[in-house]
Formats: C-alpha cells, structure tokens, sequence
C-alpha cells in the first residue's frame, strides 16, 4: 500500500474492536483476567493498551519499521532512547545544532550522571571518523536540524558509525515520515515528537519511536514499561486521527513553505531565509537527494539583530502565534533564543548561530495569500 493509504488503515483492525471505523478510546486502566496465570494481550495500560497499539503499529508502517514505541512525549522518547543505549562510562556523539530539549537532557542529565556528551559539527561525514572510539555507544542527529534547518548525510555518517558497531538515531520531527525514512537510509532509531505533524493540530503532547532490530524495541520497550512515560487513550485516539491527513497537510505545509521562503528572500528587512528548499541554502543538494520535499519550516534573520525587533515583528502578526510547538495546521512563530533553545548557554547559541533578531516561521496550511500578507504587515 502506499503511504497515504497506510496512515488510515495500517495499525487498525476493525473486526477486533465491534467493527467500529475509528479506532475506540480504551479509557481504562486495567484488563481483567479469568483466571490466575492467565496471559492476555493487555492487562495493565501502562505497559499498553489496545489504542496504543494501535497507534504504534501505524507509525511503525510509516517509518518501514518493525516495530513502535508510543510516550507521554517527544521528550520522554528521546530520553528512554538514551537510557536503553547508554549506561556511565559510555559515550554519546550528537549533532552540535540540536533541538534545546534534546541538548538540555544530553549536557545537564545524562553527562552528571557519568555519560560523556560529545557535540560535533557533522555536515562533513569524515568529522565522525576522528571521535569514534570504543566507548562510543551513540550517534544522535537531527536532520532537518531545529532552528537553521542544517542537513546532515544520514547515509554516510551511518556507514561510519556502524563501521564502529555505533548505534545510529535520527530526529525525524521536522521532515515527518512523509518527507523521509531515517531506517532505510540507515539509521537504527528515529524519533519523533508527535506532538508536531504526526498529531498535527497542538491539542497533543506525545513521542514516537521506531525500530526494526527486535533486541533494540525490547531495551527500549522495557524502559518505557518501567519507567511508565506513557501516553493517554485519548492522545493516542488524537494522533492517530491526525496521522490520516498527515500527507494532504504536508503537501499544503510543504507549498506554502516554499512560497514563504521565496517572498522572503527578497524582503528589505530580512538579512537571510533558511530553507532546504531555496537553492543557495547549504543543504539544498542533500535535501533534494534525502527528502521528497523541503518540509513546513522557515527561519530568518532580520536585518535588525535584536530582541527588540524580534519582538516588534511578532507582536503585529496576526496569523502567526507566538509559541513554543510547530508543525500544526495553524501558522506558529518561535524566537529560539528565549523559547525552544532558551537553555543553551550563550556562547553555544552564538556559536550554532542561534540570535536574537532570528525567528522560526512553522508555516501553517491557512490561504497562502494571507500568510504572506501577515508577514508583509509584520515585517
């Protein structure tokens, strides 16, 4: 079946559930059993429950995995990912422009308690070869990266890690299942945080993962039974309700993005537009080769280098809400600096490039007529 026909059937047998359309909401917190000793498909919701599962076979056809994870949040895969693969004494090399949640968690969670976090500059593969040693247990990337959209070559860096019998997870967030699968370009692990596309409309928080390699889903499953991050039946209900338009909105994401990106390229108060899409970005070329298309998001420097302008811009968007999430139908702007990557130290966000006068268009699927006149009235 091709995707779009997959994100509304696969995961959901009608006949097991009354021969209901929708998948039901199993809003319990216990199975009961007939018998001591008795073994049944779902006996307590926090080790998963018939929409869970539901849920987690549908992203798992999605990504051309084996198997998928469902938590309480993008936050909560990421990190039973990390507990799953790494112990003290281990090491960890990430992807130097990482989301901030994922940065937090690496530098300020798992580095005291004895992990060693290395962040490299990826976008040349050869960079990993002079990092790899033994203790290495880890390649974390992100790619389209979050806020500037950098590309990393999935493929290569993957051979390389794996020439080091290094695990490989990507961060599929921003290009959705839809636009790429990290599995079948190498990696080992993709998350998600469905809060964004996958649910696709900010009334959910929840994280996905996939995998094919069944030791690797039953680590991290066991994390996710022990430390019980789990999502709800009805965050459950909602994703996957969200995941059956997810290919008519990304084409309308992925539209409307591009027109953004080149009517701002040309706007006097804008110093530079980052978008795979536009042919003087970085990563154009590598988009084009390991995406289908060039995703929702946009991010641009203004002219002026300010909190102060930044500011000024938000507050006359009238379409645009100013707000921490993406990836919803409605048109969101994020200022990284004090919002998604308000926790890096100053110097790192000088570093990664991540300034005051910069903001991070989620291009929404509104009229597209009218999201270019809200930012021309902004501007």
């Amino acid at each position: 079946m091709k995707f779009t026909t997959r994100a509304i059937h696969c995961g959901y047998d009608s006949r097991e559930h009354g021969h209901a359309v929708m998948p039901p909401i199993y809003q319990t917190s216990a199975f009961a059993h007939e018998s001591l000793g008795q073994e049944l498909p779902f006996s307590y919701a926090r080790t998963g429950t018939p929409t869970r599962a539901a849920l987690e076979a549908c992203l798992a056809s999605l990504e051309q995995a084996a198997h998928g994870l469902a938590f309480a949040s993008g936050m909560a895969a990421i990190d039973a990912v990390m507990r799953a693969m790494l112990k003290p004494g281990d090491e960890v090399i990430a992807q130097q422009d990482v989301y901030g949640g994922a940065y937090r968690l690496l530098s300020k969670v798992l580095a005291p308690a004895g992990v060693k976090v290395t962040f490299a500059d990826l976008s040349d593969p050869a960079a990993l070869d002079g990092l790899l040693n033994p203790a290495v247990r880890l390649l974390w990337l992100e790619t389209p990266s979050n806020p500037l959209l950098g590309l990393v070559d999935m493929t290569a860096l993957a051979a390389r890690a794996h020439a080091a019998g290094v695990r490989v997870a990507v961060d599929n967030t921003f290009a959705t299942p839809y636009l790429q699968n990290p599995l079948e370009q190498g990696a080992d692990i993709v998350v998600h945080s469905a809060t964004k596309y996958l649910a696709g409309h900010s009334d959910v928080l929840l994280g996905m993962v996939a995998v094919n390699d069944d030791e690797l889903y039953q680590s991290i499953r066991f994390i996710q039974s022990s430390a019980g991050a789990v999502p709800g039946p009805q965050d459950c209900f909602l994703t996957l309700r969200g995941i059956k338009t997810l290919a008519l909105r990304m084409e309308r994401h992925c539209d409307n993005a591009e027109r953004v990106a080149a009517w701002l390229s040309g706007h006097r108060a804008v110093e530079q537009v980052f978008y795979p899409g536009l042919a003087g970005h970085a990563g154009h070329a590598l988009a084009a080769r390991q995406m289908r298309r060039f995703g929702g998001i946009v991010t641009i420097y203004l002219k002026e280098n300010s909190r102060e302008a930044a500011g000024r811009v938000t507050e006359r968007m009238q379409l645009f809400a100013l707000a921490e999430s993406l990836g919803g139908v409605e048109s969101l702007v994020n200022h990284s600096a004090t919002m998604s990557h308000g926790s890096m130290p100053a110097e790192l966000k000088a570093q990664l490039g991540v300034r005051e006068g910069q903001l991070r268009l989620s291009v929404g699927i509104e009229d597209i007529d009218d999201i270019l006149a809200d930012l021309d009235r902004a501007l």
